[in-house]
């Protein structure tokens, strides 16, 4: 039997889906981190990809000061700093200090890479959309750089990369079929 969920819930059947943990920085030249479970890539040619953002976070003014901003791949490895990311606003604490994580010169960008995590896509902010609560940053990938230890030739070996993926907080990777 099927029942139909109430308008608050319509998206909480849908699969579980890739995050990401973006960087920023503002006229101030502070960094933030941000994580994202509105990512997904838009475009192979020109490389575009889009991240969902809700105006009242603290990242959402950030890339919207600098128009740019960085998506940054972590292992399951990087779990709780990862949630802690997410949980927290840069508006109270400093990320970079509470969580450990590295920032690391970008190649194309003012926001950092953060060194720990496997893959780093440095954007530039082409287009922005409001979609209901969220707005839709599409940015152009200017640069890509990934750690060499997760590459099978020229693509991800999902299986040593070890993405995250979540639904409702809760957190998985790829494993064998």
């Amino acid at each position: 039997m099927k029942r139909e969920l109430p308008k608050r819930r319509r998206l909480q059947p849908g699969p579980a889906g890739n995050v990401v943990m973006a960087t920023v920085v503002g006229n101030d030249g502070k960094p933030n981190i941000i994580t994202l479970g509105m990512y997904m890539p838009i475009s192979i040619n020109p490389p575009l990809v889009c991240i969902g953002v809700a105006p009242r976070r603290y990242s959402h003014s950030l890339i919207e000061e600098n128009g740019e901003f960085v998506i940054n791949t972590p292992s399951i490895a990087l779990e709780e700093q990862m949630h802690y990311c997410g949980i927290k606003s840069g508006r109270d604490v400093d990320k970079w200090a509470e969580t450990g994580l590295t920032p690391i010169p970008s190649l194309k960008v003012k926001p950092p890479r953060i060194e720990e995590c496997f893959s780093h896509m440095e954007c530039k902010v082409v287009q922005t959309h409001t979609c209901g609560d969220h707005t839709l940053f599409v940015g152009e990938v200017l640069a890509t750089t990934v750690n060499e230890g997760v590459m099978k030739g020229e693509s991800l070996d999902v299986l040593v990369a070890r993405p995250i993926v979540q639904k409702n907080h809760v957190y998985y990777t790829v494993s064998e079929k």
